[in-house]
């Protein structure tokens, strides 16, 4: 009867309140409402999961077994849901072999376009990748850069190997890959390395030999790697993806510059000799995107027609959704989130698959206002289709373009959970709601601007996109660097800035963690200072209130639940009987602090934690939680549970104590509701008060509106930007007409 419809009923997930649904098939569906409201307990831990978990269903157990396993999610019923396809806002992982023109297949139809039109000919068309060994170049193997171990940093030569001279983390003192140096045989371990004879010192960083390490624990047998061949192995020619916490960890430890050899283009000579009208493969994947169609597009020979057809095509693609900026070289790692989602976004324009449910999370972020309609025409190609189009969104341009909205809350987090409007667009300016409320709210201009103090000078680059850029950022206000996509916003501030001034405080977009054993007590702190205080009131140790030590409950390991895997099927979770999912021993449990215990405690949301507590660090750090609008939050909420609004504010909150320091911002409106925006605003103008320097990478116009002091890029993306095409307040942009964002601001 609602085929028509995908139907949800009971549904229970995090805050979710026994929310009921009919969502209308083959439309666009927008869901809003505040970060924390239950956006995406719906969209993504309901109808996302049990589309995943239906679909792998379909396989036999053998398969499922090597599948993701998804746990059915907590709702009375879920009906009528097709294959779905989520486009998050998670970076394009990959390795310095990884580009935009291997992870959206277009690199492949230009081999094939070489290997028959290209002159001379030069062979088949594996010769013209780069990760192939007939056509990458021999000495960076294909990687264009030479990348290795900055020996400086890795090593400090003044002590011995039982000292830790290996400044590497992962090869510090105790560890299995200091042991095959120190118990190798070939060191004096107390030696300093600037003693080491030079067949020492070839030992250590080159030397290969099997050997016999006379561990504590007796004789083992391995082969001897020298650290710079070790580390080239492990880290820098390693297949496939390392975790972010690994790469960050490498990163400071290598350098490069750019091979000689094949000048970074990749690729060996016989390879760079092969032309078409004049330009070799390594020319073509360097052009940005809307030049290099031309190009293609004046390509006649009859031999390529179709595969001709089939570059232009795709190229268009990637032009629509507004990244004509980019060019095929570029390494997957270095793209921002949002630049990331249109890119998976691409792989979806040229399929004919029709009645699939297409899940977008908040696709708007890092688009330029002049860009968002092109996210709007995807949107409405993908429902002309014949597909089911939900969004979680809170850019007022693309809710315009619904068919059918709703909208969450009233509130976050145990305040919200329920649905308080579904609908059009027009019944949501009518309905009162938060979203419908600020709809048709917007910031009014800064008119009175706060006098600088001086001034940080940022030294003339090029780096990337940059044109010898160097600009004066005035001290103790607001400034907020802005322009479209590609415009050099990100490489002036986050590259050239931080690298020239790299004290500052960065509240960026990465991950916080994210494991079920951190929660916003551990990440800001506060929890240090609980357990000594559950001690000192106890006169216990302090480490029996963790549930990551003493005091956790032996049954579950201080989780709380009891895992049991079953192979193919989804790990089922069960509270656990012993401690009733209190994650702590009988014993701790019956401590108190002021009539509650370490349960109770972690049970607390932060407007209640506020009040309870007395001690005056541990309060401002629970204050600076509130003031960010994280009051609705429990101290022990796992951080995986937290939406990317809510992780980024939580991060803010651990920053606000600080004084004279200068703040770097990346676009801090990614995840927030409307309504937020003003609260963001008043915590960066009470850190501007507080005698601080906030810089803010944003398209959000409200904050550009608040702004003391602006600094435009552009004035396009690509090449056609890195200038800085206006500096001054928000009124004096108004009247910019070069500016795009003047020309935007003047039209709210």
């Amino acid at each position: 009867m609602y085929s028509d419809h995908i139907i949800i009923e009971g549904a229970r997930e995090n805050n979710l309140k026994h929310v009921s649904l009919r969502i209308p098939k083959k439309k666009i569906n927008i869901f809003t409402g505040v970060s924390g409201s239950g956006k995406s307990s719906i969209v993504f831990d309901t109808i996302a999961t049990e589309a995943q978990r239906q679909l792998n269903e379909t396989f036999s157990a053998f398969i499922r077994g090597f599948l993701p396993k998804y746990a059915q999610p907590a709702a009375d019923a879920i009906r009528n849901v097709s294959t779905a396809i989520i486009v998050d806002q998670k970076r394009l992982g990959g390795n310095s072999r990884s580009t935009l023109g291997t992870i959206t297949d277009i690199n492949p139809l230009f081999r094939v376009l070489f290997s028959r039109i290209g002159e001379p000919a030069t062979g088949t068309m594996n010769v013209f990748s780069f990760n192939d060994p007939g056509g990458m170049c021999p000495a960076c193997e294909g990687i264009g850069k030479k990348v290795g171990l900055d020996l400086e940093k890795f090593l400090d030569r003044s002590k011995s190997l039982n000292e830790g001279a290996i400044l590497f983390p992962i090869f510090a003192v105790g560890t299995w890959y200091w042991k095959s140096y120190v118990f190798s045989g070939f060191f004096d371990a107390d030696k300093p390395l600037t003693d080491y004879t030079p067949e020492e010192w070839h030992q250590l960083l080159r030397g290969k030999a099997k050997s016999s390490i006379d561990t504590p624990t007796g004789p083992m047998n391995m082969t001897y790697e020298g650290l710079l061949d070790k580390f080239d192995r492990l880290y820098i020619k390693k297949e496939g993806d390392m975790s972010t916490t690994t790469q960050k960890k490498v990163q400071s430890f290598i350098t490069s510059v750019t091979c000689d050899a094949c000048g970074g283009s990749r690729y060996n000579p016989a390879v760079l000799n092969c032309r078409i009208k004049g330009y070799n493969i390594a020319d073509m994947m360097a052009m940005q995107v809307d030049e290099l169609i031309t190009v293609i597009g004046d390509i006649a020979d009859p031999l390529a027609i179709h595969i001709v057809g089939s570059i232009k095509e795709h190229l268009q693609h990637l032009i629509d959704i507004g990244l004509d900026y980019v060019s095929l070289d570029r390494e997957t790692t270095t793209l921002s989130g949002g630049e990331s989602q249109r890119v998976k976004m691409v792989r979806h324009l040229s399929s004919s698959l029709t009645d699939v449910i297409y899940i977008f999370d908040e696709p708007s972020v890092g688009l330029h206002p002049r860009d968002v309609h092109r996210l709007n025409e995807l949107l409405q190609k993908l429902r002309d289709k014949g597909n089911t189009v939900i969004v979680v969104e809170h850019d007022p341009d693309v809710i315009k373009v619904a068919d059918h909205i709703v909208d969450v809350g009233p509130r976050a987090g145990i305040h919200g959970g329920q649905i308080v409007y579904e609908g059009d667009y027009q019944g949501l300016l009518a309905s009162g709601t938060l979203t419908g409320r600020f709809m048709q709210h917007q910031q009014p201009i800064k008119d009175t601007v706060r006098p600088h103090q001086g001034y940080i000078p940022v030294s003339k680059s090029s780096l990337h996109n940059l044109k010898s850029v160097s600009v004066q950022i005035p001290t103790g206000v607001l400034t907020v660097v802005t322009g479209v996509a590609g415009s050099g916003k990100s490489t002036l501030i986050n590259r050239v800035f931080l690298q020239q001034h790299g004290d500052a405080i960065v509240i960026d977009q990465s991950a916080v963690g994210a494991s079920s054993r951190s929660n916003p007590a551990t990440y800001t702190g506060i929890m240090d200072t609980v357990r000594q205080l559950f001690g000192a009131a106890n006169k216990v140790s302090a480490s029996l209130f963790s549930f990551n030590s003493k005091g956790a409950c032996k049954a579950c390991n201080g989780l709380g639940v009891i895992l049991t895997d079953f192979a193919f099927m989804e790990t089922i979770r069960t509270p656990c009987e012993v401690c009733n999912g209190q994650r702590f021993e009988e014993e701790v449990l019956g401590y108190r602090l002021h009539g509650k215990s370490i349960s109770d405690v972690l049970a607390m949301s932060v407007s209640a934690a506020v009040t309870f507590f007395e001690k005056k660090d541990l309060r401002a750090k629970l204050q600076a939680l509130y003031d960010v609008g994280l009051d609705y939050l429990t101290l022990g909420q796992p951080l995986s549970t937290l939406s990317g609004g809510e992780c980024q504010r939580l991060k803010l909150a651990s920053e606000l104590h600080k004084q004279g320091s200068v703040y770097v911002m990346d676009e801090p409106t990614t995840g927030l509701h409307m309504s937020d925006t003003g609260q963001l605003l008043r915590i960066m103008n009470r850190l501007v008060d507080g005698g601080n320097t906030v810089i803010v990478i944003e398209h959000n116009l409200d904050v550009i509106r608040n702004a003391d002091w602006i600094i435009d890029m552009g004035p396009e993306g690509g090449h056609k930007g890195g200038q800085v095409i206006f500096e001054g307040t928000p009124r004096d942009l108004l009247q910019a007409p070069q500016s795009l964002t003047g020309q935007y601001l003047l039209r709210s």
